[in-house]
């Protein structure tokens, strides 16, 4: 199994279905993007992703030695919301290491060009780029 399992098997579902199919996808995963549990992030460990137009707070911590990789946006914002939750759920499981080598194109590979804005996927980018330097800080 390769180390970033879940988001391969992501790509290759978005990639074996049409394009207004892919916008489905991503809507079905805005649903599925896990609550944070009031309280289970500390206000000051929320980090705005200001690549996206919508408010995206991430956060990145590791507890027990596991990473933890938390996401809140508005329902309101549910493209947002589905790459949130994309990378939420993707990268959960995944050691340090492994997060880090997810390639920094990964948004790029879900086919989704055609069916959102590029502004859009340079959010989705500036999430992955934004926990992957969480990510380098909790490791150093």
């Amino acid at each position: 199994m390769s180390a970033t399992h879940t988001l391969d098997s992501i790509r290759a579902d978005f990639l074996a279905l049409d394009v207004p199919d892919r916008l489905q996808l991503l809507l079905e995963f805005s649903d599925s993007l896990p609550d944070v549990p009031e309280g289970a992030v500390p206000e000051d460990h929320w980090e705005r992703v200001e690549e996206c137009q919508s408010p995206v707070f991430i956060s990145v911590v590791k507890e027990a030695g596991d990473i933890i990789v938390r996401a809140a946006a508005p329902a309101e914002a549910p493209t947002t919301r589905g790459f949130a939750s994309i990378l939420v759920q993707g990268l959960k499981g995944l050691s340090a290491q492994q997060i880090l080598d997810v390639p920094a194109d990964f948004p790029l590979s879900l086919g989704l060009q055609n069916a959102v804005s590029m502004l859009r996927l340079r959010g989705m980018s500036g999430m992955l780029w934004r926990i992957k330097r969480h990510v380098q800080e909790l490791a150093a």
